[in-house]
Parts: structure tokens; C-alpha cells; sequence
């Protein structure tokens, strides 16, 4: 059972159980024990007490009732306590503990205690554990998604919203809903279904307390990819790719896709390669995903560099090589960045003698010395390569 008390604008609500506590006919039965309220509301804390009629022939009266702040101290009455004068009071009935606290302050909160005191021996009862009441200066409201589903033929989402409250408020409470930053006039309930796009966002506000809104819920933000080591990325280092988007409820699915690629690459808000190769060069993007929808980032191009490849090298004219005839070799590899230069030898009898640069070798007018084996260094900023030596064998006409 929920209840609710209005003073001056201001409200308090109350979660309801019954708790019963005593023995032998004593008890104190709270209507709640957990209360909730509002700075500068006023709040109603209630309880009935029950006794013994009789002891030993003897009738019981009560002599005295009074709630108190539980403490280690003596019970003292809370109406005359200096920081609740003229704010506590009792409007209560026969076996009704009713005290009503006005003007909530934040320093109000704590643990409060019904106590009685009968004529008989001993007839001092306190009801425990009594009831804990929280102050808070504002509602702390949330807009929880409870559903949601594709719209029909719409790049859209159909959400079932709700209103809560760390002070859980009643069924039959007005609330104010907010859609783009405009009221909605037509909806005063808790909950909220409406059809939702990326570029909308839903807040929710305490009717008459629409200062103390909630954060609004709205699907992810256009995604940023940023890329872990920063600069140069070589061949076989670790890459971490990361996709960061602004979201409520927060993003709870990230997907990654390269482009030219079908189907998704990885799932996770990184990306790790971990030994990353010249294949995976290539544009990639994230979807950041929550209840609400989802948004893709723009791609993000990833080179991968890497040292020359082992060269090839091409013999022009092919077939047989005569004398006097002239003849081309050229050297090819594979490399990012490109290979900035290339370096001929030929082969000696102690270590290969250096015969010129550039990716063509050319013997314009080729003799018998000539014949022998080459081989071509390729060479960029991150290193060289040796070809395999192609021999030449020139014939005399």
C-alpha cells in the first residue's frame, strides 16, 4: 500500500508494509519503515501500539507516549527537542502513534522510535527497529527504457518509457514528459510509449517540480574512432582500435566493420589486433548500439607499413642473351611506403661488387664479361631486401 501527504506544494511518499514487533500482548505495529520525502515537505510517520489490558488484576494505563531519534543516548521526546520545535507534533488517537514532522530539513534524516510507558512494572515499551526516514534536497528521477522494437517501415524504434524516483513514488502520480525539449501535453502518467529516432532525446519531470528533471535518455551519438599506439602503425606491432559515443541508457553493443567486408569484424567497444598485417590495411567503422538505437561511425583508414618484400627481378629481352646486344634487368618489390631505392651487384669471388642503382639495370651493349649473377637490394625507411642472384650468360654471335 502506498500513501501520499501534500503540504505546501511539497510531497512525500511513503513505502508501505506491516511490521509488528512484541511479545505477550506488547507491540508496536509501524505502518512503514521506510519513508522517503522531500526537503521542506512535511511527513507522517504512523504506527498502533498494543498492550496488555490487565496485569495481575491490575488495569493498564498509559502515562505517557513519545517518538524519539534512536540513538545511544536516553530516549528524549522528539517534540521537545530545540532543532524540531514548532516542526513535530502529535495528532494522535487512542493505541494511534501519529507524529507529523514539517519543514523537512535534510538533517532530519534518520532512524525514528515509537515509545510508551504504562502504569505496571516494567510496562516500558519501545517498538523496534523503528522507521528510517531520508531527506533528500531533490528527486533523483531516471528514465528507464522497458522495451523497445523495430517501427514498421521507419528507421525508428518503438520505446516503452518509465518515470522512477530513488524515492519510489506512487502509481497514480503526475508527471510532466518532455520529447526534443517540448512538453507533452496529453501525458501525465509514469510511463511513456512513443516511436524514437537517433535524434531524439525524452525527459521526465515530478508534476510541479519540473526544474528537478531527469538526464534525458537519448540513442548514441555519431561514433569517434581513435587508434592506440598514435602515429606510424608497422607491421606485427599491437593496434587497438577504440569507438567512443555519448549515450542514455549507455551504449551496450559495439560492432566493427571493414569496408568491402560483409559481415561484422569484431564485437566490443576495442578492436585489438594484436599482431596486425599489411592485409588488414583498410577503412573500418564502428555501430554503437543501445535500447534506443543505433549509429555508425564514418570510416577510418588504416595503413599498415611494412619493410621491402623479397624482389624479383626480370631479364628484357628474354631467351638467349648475344653479344653486343642490349639488355634490361629490373628489379620489383612490394613495400609501404614504396621502395625509395634500389641497388644492383654482381656476384664476385670473394663478395658481390656493386654495379649501379635504380629499378632498371641497363647493358647497352653487353659482352662476354658481363655474363655472371645479379641481384637487386630494395630498400625503403624501414629496411632492405636481397633478390635471390639471376645469372646471364652471354653468347659470342
Amino acid at each position: 500500500m502506498m500513501s501520499l501527504t501534500s503540504v505546501s506544494g511539497f510531497f512525500v511518499f511513503l513505502l508501505f508494509f506491516t511490521v509488528v514487533q512484541g511479545q505477550n500482548g506488547w507491540g508496536v505495529t509501524y505502518t512503514s519503515t521506510q519513508i522517503c520525502a522531500l526537503k521542506g515537505s512535511t511527513v507522517d510517520m504512523r504506527c498502533t501500539y498494543t498492550y496488555p489490558q490487565w496485569i495481575d488484576s491490575r488495569a493498564t494505563t498509559i502515562k505517557e507516549t513519545f517518538w524519539f531519534i534512536k540513538s545511544d543516548i536516553k530516549p528524549v521526546d522528539l517534540t521537545t527537542e530545540s532543532e524540531y520545535k514548532g516542526r513535530a507534533h502529535y495528532p494522535s488517537s487512542k493505541n494511534d502513534c501519529f507524529v507529523r514532522i514539517s519543514d523537512l530539513r535534510q538533517s532530519d534524516s534518520a532512524q525514528y522510535q515509537f515509545s510508551f510507558i504504562t502504569n505496571q512494572p516494567g510496562g516500558h515499551y519501545t517498538g523496534s527497529p523503528g522507521v528510517t526516514l531520508t531527506v533528500t534536497a531533490r528527486p533523483d528521477l531516471q528514465v528507464h527504457v522497458t522495451r523497445s522494437s523495430s517501427c514498421r517501415n521507419s528507421n525508428c524504434v518503438q520505446v516503452e518509457l518509465r518515470c522512477r524516483s530513488s524515492c519510489r513514488l506512487p502509481d497514480y502520480y503526475k508527471y510532466t514528459w518532455f520529447k526534443n525539449r517540448q512538453e507533452i501535453q496529453s501525458q501525465t502518467s509514469s510511463s511513456y510509449s512513443t516511436s524514437f529516432s537517433s535524434e531524439d532525446t525524452v525527459s521526465c519531470a515530478v508534476k510541479g517540480y519540473e526544474t528537478f528533471s531527469s538526464p534525458p535518455v537519448f540513442a548514441p551519438t555519431d561514433p569517434s574512432v581513435s587508434f592506440s599506439p598514435s602515429g606510424e602503425i608497422i607491421e606485427g606491432s599491437s593496434v587497438t582500435l577504440t569507438c567512443t559515443s555519448d549515450a542514455n541508457p549507455p551504449v551496450t553493443n559495439y560492432i566493427w566493420y571493414k569496408r568491402g567486408k560483409n559481415q561484422h569484424q569484431s564485437r566490443g567497444q576495442q578492436f585489438v589486433f594484436s599482431f596486425i598485417n599489411s592485409s588488414e590495411s583498410g577503412s573500418y567503422s564502428c555501430v554503437a548500439r543501445n535500447s534506443l538505437g543505433l549509429t555508425m561511425s564514418e570510416y577510418v583508414y588504416i595503413d599498415v607499413k611494412y619493410p621491402p618484400r623479397l624482389p624479383s627481378v626480370s631479364v628484357s629481352p628474354s631467351g638467349h642473351i648475344v653479344e653486343g646486344s642490349s639488355v634490361t634487368l629490373t628489379c620489383t618489390s612490394d613495400a609501404n611506403p614504396p621502395v625509395t631505392k634500389y641497388t644492383w651487384y654482381k656476384r664476385g669471388k670473394n663478395q658481390p661488387h656493386s654495379r649501379g642503382e635504380g629499378q632498371q639495370f641497363v647493358l647497352s651493349s653487353i659482352i662476354s664479361s658481363d655474363s655472371g649473377s645479379y641481384s637487386c637490394v630494395a630498400e625503403n625507411s624501414l629496411g632492405l631486401k636481397f633478390s635471390e642472384y639471376v645469372y646471364i650468360d652471354v653468347k659470342c654471335e
